[in-house]
């Protein structure tokens, strides 16, 4: 984001933010930058990050000077208004609330508000009390920017450029969006004709092509839509129409809050890549430019509704155009493009040609491998290590194209899908593979006999719906599985925790409507697995997650949670007790075969089960998809070992003791990526990016050395979302190294002996 410090939002303000107009070098985009193929092994290191560059100083070229309307009534909005001629631009500004910069033009009328329109030009430049002037500087000496090639109206050549009547009404509003912006030539024509200035203004007509109907949505937390990022900023509109720009100052991108654009009427000749750090726009437009050639980066721009082309000498549009799965309206008239480009979106519409675009892009180049992060070197290879990946691996039924409009129907499909998360989880070979979203029949008929060549063995269970459903519908229900390596571990016991079962049948929730409004309705589910290490007799304890998604809902999320860890400690006590495993023999083949032409068996000589004396000393991994971030109070609870009855996040809502005594466990906790101050993310989308993914794992117990990095950040600048090609769900798999500590055994005091005599004597003292 941009460096807000420059200016007050205080009532009455005015702010001055110091930008070139012209000071972007023209430079040739890059071509496509293939991701090296090798993969890096990087020490861990705290250093800072160094912090993006800020916008450009007073010593820059041009300095904009903007001003405020004062229309209470408008929405969230700004329009930058002043003359091309000027080398100070004051720029116009409509505040979504009352903007008191004087107080005697609060209420001026409707007809005094024109009569002002009409004569507010060089009478009124730099006049900040009058609040209602709509121009700022000599915008009669600005001059429209009309280019020969803007005379054209169609596409030099095309078989549509005379049709008498438009083939449908998507074509015939383009062709009518096309004419006004050739007729919207002066400087900032945007801002002049927006609703706050020209009450006749009307929103135009949508894309005439119905788009797929949503079917069911995928159960995760997201972002605020593009079109609320106004409701935290003052304007989040700017016009640059008109001005005879010839390049885009870099600083305009760091206004990433920004909803619409307007760079019509210029003299640009390209569109620098960073466009694609305005992911919040919903409007762009080019229109009346000079443009050979559109960024791939563009595709960055999900949620655009509306981008305008016309009359630029663009001859192809760039694949990338697929991911922008909501635009209405994509106005190429008057380019020089290819037929068979523009006869798709004339007789079908912007979403058809979105739709080609989309299905068939060649993608970005394979990102090279994630950092593999070592956090200190394993030395003593008498030392017990253990390996865990957690995924949340995106259940087909909710891997649609109305829920992951941006990513190709290819990209989409199951069965591509569950190859290449097969082929990660056998690249990463983890001991403890702890997937989320996972249903019966994926763990049943592939997962399990796919994973079964590999050595894994593993435990599943459903959410809760799936008991009252027919075997074909609940077989698509998704739930937890963990796979643990047969030949290193053994199972001792397996538990489902079944949260809403859980927490209606507790004696102090008796009652408590909380509980059946809120958490009963929800059927998440966790499993938890009690093994041991055939070779080391040492116990572990691993769990597995996903909590409820909705963001409103963070109390029920807490209660899940809370009695997640409730129910691992009550078993841990319980797994401590239990009796050593004498049968551990592992059988297994070896690659040669025996005198008689068959594989002959391999035993591993087994140790002897240890013993712990309470269940917090048992090693414990705890995996999931968690729907929390780092800030909320289900980190804090997991991590502190206790969450206070008031917490924020439990509301004013009654929960029985979570409510009335607080929340606490036994277990000294730590997220395993906290080492690194956790992910930049572990959820990626276009709406979302953020951390809801952990392995925490019992400090006292394990001690985590290596860790799976984060994805290539500069393939991600032109990556919208996941799914992809390369990443099959939309979350990341996260991948983890421990070593077992060491116990510290108690040492027996051992009484000396001196013979019978002296036991004689202790006899006779004690009687």
């Amino acid at each position: 984001m941009a460096d807000f410090s420059a200016y007050q939002r205080g009532a009455g303000q005015t702010f001055y933010p110091q930008h070139a107009q012209n000071s972007l070098h023209q430079r040739n985009l890059p071509n496509r930058v293939r991701s090296p193929t090798t993969s890096g092994r990087i020490p861990f290191s705290n250093a800072d990050t160094p912090s993006p560059s800020r916008s450009p100083g007073p010593q820059s070229p041009q300095s904009y000077a903007m001003f405020n309307q004062g229309h209470g009534h408008q929405g969230h909005n700004v329009m930058m208004n002043g003359g091309a001629s000027h080398q100070r631009y004051a720029m116009q500004m409509n505040l979504g609330k009352p903007f008191q910069h004087n107080q005697n033009h609060q209420h001026h009328s409707h007809t005094a508000h024109h009569q002002q329109q009409e004569h507010g030009g060089a009478n009124h430049a730099g006049q900040y009390s009058h609040q209602h002037t709509i121009s700022s500087g000599g915008l009669s000496n600005a001059q429209p920017h009309f280019a020969p090639n803007h005379l054209n109206n169609g596409t030099p050549g095309s078989v549509h450029s005379g049709l008498n009547k438009p083939p449908n009404e998507h074509w015939a509003e383009q062709l009518q969006l096309a004419q006004r912006a050739r007729e919207m030539t002066q400087s900032h024509s945007h801002a002049r004709n927006h609703p706050s200035v020209n009450k006749s203004v009307v929103a135009g007509t949508n894309n005439g092509t119905q788009k797929e109907a949503d079917k069911e949505e995928r159960n995760r937390p997201v972002a605020p839509r593009a079109e609320d990022v106004k409701e935290n900023h003052i304007w989040t509109i700017l016009d640059f129409g008109g001005q005879s720009l010839k390049v885009v100052s870099p600083a305009l991108f760091g206004y990433q809050f920004l909803t619409k654009l307007y760079l019509n009427t210029n003299k640009l000749t390209f569109l620098p890549p960073a466009i694609g750090k305005l992911r919040n726009l919903t409007h762009l437009d080019l229109s009346l430019n000079e443009l050979r050639i559109l960024p791939p980066e563009i595709g960055m721009l999900v949620n655009l509704k509306q981008l305008l082309l016309f009359d630029n000498n663009l001859d192809t549009l760039p694949f990338e155009l697929g991911s922008l799965y909501q635009l209405d309206m994509l106005g190429i008239e008057g380019n020089p493009l290819p037929e068979d480009i523009k006869s798709i979106i004339v007789e079908h519409g912007t979403v058809e040609l979105i739709k080609y675009f989309r299905e068939n892009a060649q993608g970005p180049d394979p990102p090279p491998e994630r950092d593999w992060i070592v956090l200190d070197e394993v030395t003593d290879s008498s030392q017990e290590i253990v390996t865990a990946l957690s995924y949340n691996i995106l259940c087909d039924k909710y891997c649609t194209q109305s829920q992951y409009g941006y990513t190709p129907s290819g990209a989409l499909s199951w069965d591509y899908r569950k190859t290449t998360i097969l082929a990660e989880i056998r690249e990463r070979d983890a001991d403890i593979v702890c997937l989320q979203e996972i249903d019966q029949e994926s763990f049943n008929e592939y997962f399990r006999g796919a994973l079964a060549h590999n050595d894994y063995k593993g435990v599943f269970w459903s959410k809760r719906r799936a008991r009252t459903m027919a075997e074909k519908e609940a077989k698509l229900v998704d739930g937890c599985a963990i796979f643990y390596k047969n030949t290193k571990y053994i199972l001792l016991d397996k538990e489902l925790i079944d949260f809403s079962n859980l927490a209606i049948n507790r004696p102090d929730m008796k009652g408590e409507s909380d509980i059946f409004n809120r958490v009963m309705p929800r059927d998440d589910v966790a499993v938890i697995t009690f093994l041991e290490n055939r070779a080391t007799g040492s116990r572990l304890i691993v769990g597995n997650v996903h909590v409820f998604w909705n963001p409103a809902y963070t109390d029920v999320k807490l209660v899940q949670v809370a009695i997640l860890m409730e129910q691992i400690s009550k078993h841990a006590d319980r797994w401590a007790k239990h009796p050593a495993c004498k049968d551990k023999v592992a059988y297994r083949f070896s690659s040669g075969d025996g005198e008689d032409g068959e594989a002959s068996p391999e035993t591993q000589e087994p140790g002897p089960s240890l013993e712990y004396s309470k269940g917090s000393q048992i090693p414990l991994l705890l995996c999931g998809d968690f729907n929390s971030m780092p800030n909320s109070g289900i980190y804090e609870l997991i991590t502190h070992g206790a969450l206070p009855n008031s917490h924020k996040d439990l509301g004013n809502r009654r929960y029985g003791n979570f409510t009335r005594d607080g929340i606490s466990h036994p277990f000294s906790l730590k997220s395993s990526y906290s080492a690194i101050n956790e992910l930049t993310f572990t959820n990626y989308t276009p709406n979302f990016v953020g951390v809801l993914d952990y392995i925490w794992y019992s400090a006292n117990t394990l001690q985590v050395v290596g860790l799976l990095g984060d994805v290539d950040k500069e393939y991600l600048q032109r990556v919208p979302g996941f799914p992809n090609y390369h990443f099959p769900s939309d979350h990341l798999a996260l991948y983890a190294q421990y070593v077992v500590k060491g116990r510290k055994e108690k040492k027996e005091i051992v009484q000396p002996d001196f013979g019978p005599s002296s036991r004689d004597r202790d006899r006779d003292r004690r009687a």
